[in-house]
Parts: C-alpha cells; structure tokens; sequence
C-alpha cells in the first residue's frame, strides 16, 4: 500500500521540479551579457536577456525600454536570488506601442532580439553605454505578489491565544 503512495508522489516531484521557459522564450542564444555587449564587438548576436525596466520611452513607430539587466533563472525571469546582482544596462527596443502605465518601473520583462550596436545615454551627469538589443519578443511577467502565512491554529487578531477550561471556548480572553 505505501508504495502506491509514493510512486505517484514521486512521479508529481519530479515533474514539478522541472522548470522550462514560457514557449516564446524558449530555444538557444548567445551566452553574452550587455557588459559583454558593450566591452567586445557583439552585433548581430541573437541573445535572451532580461531585467528591471527604468524607463519606457514610446516613439512614432516603436517603444524602447531602458533596463536594468539581471541574470535571467532556468525560465527566463529576472531572478531575484541577488536582487543587487546586475549585467549593468540595456536598451530594448520594439516596433509597436506599449504603454508606460502597464510598463511600469520596476517590472520584470525579458526581451528576445539581435545586438544592434551601442548607444550612449546620460545616466545623471554620467554617459553610459548601453547595448541595444532589437527585440523580437517582449515578455512582461506578471507581478510577484506577497504572501502571509498564519501559524495554525488560528493566531491573528480576531483569536485569542488562550483555550483551557477556564474559558471554555476559543477567543478573546
């Protein structure tokens, strides 16, 4: 009977252990990262990379992302193991509009494209080279939400800590 039990069990850990990229994100790419990218001669290579965005800047005919880039988990997310770990910055850019208010600061997006150079932007009275990256996928994840865990049993504001016969019942005291 206990071995009925555990194989199935088995059999749900393991495939639940394993993690693959959303279909758009998957397939193979240029081991290179935006540092990379700035320091060597990188255009052309078709890469997966991935952050924080800083600044979402929509134009005539297409939206560029300014990124914080992040080394990206077996899924293609911007981990969040290190959440001070960086590659340094990237621009993305994309045909079409997308929207500031959705592509908000903060939010985690991982882009698919080609290495397309490098531009210089101000960052406060400092120029930075960032690598440009034409995205050929824009991956938006949704957002990460927090969760509170409450200790069982029953330990918030509307329980007492206290159940005996003295009281009779559980509740405030």
């Amino acid at each position: 009977m206990p071995s009925r039990l555990l194989v199935p069990l088995a059999a749900c850990t393991v495939l639940a252990a394993c993690a693959t990229a959303p279909k758009p994100l998957q397939g193979t790419y240029t081991p290179v990262t935006p540092r990379d990218a700035v320091a060597g001669t990188q255009a052309g290579a078709n890469v997966r990379w991935g952050g924080s965005i800083v600044e979402t800047k929509p134009g005539p005919d297409s939206t560029c992302f300014q990124m914080i880039a992040r080394p990206l988990s077996a899924t293609g997310r911007p981990s969040d193991s290190s959440p001070d770990a960086t590659d340094g910055r990237f621009i993305a850019c994309r045909a079409g509009f997308y929207d500031p208010a959705v592509f908000a600061p903060g939010r985690e997006v991982t882009f698919i494209g080609r290495v397309d150079g490098v531009e210089t932007a101000k960052i406060g009275e400092y120029d930075y080279k960032l690598p440009k990256v034409t995205a050929d996928v824009v991956y938006l994840w949704p957002e990460k939400h927090e969760v509170q865990v409450r200790p069982y049993p029953f330990h918030d504001p509307f329980w007492g800590p206290y159940w005996g016969p003295r009281w009779g019942y559980w509740g405030w005291w």
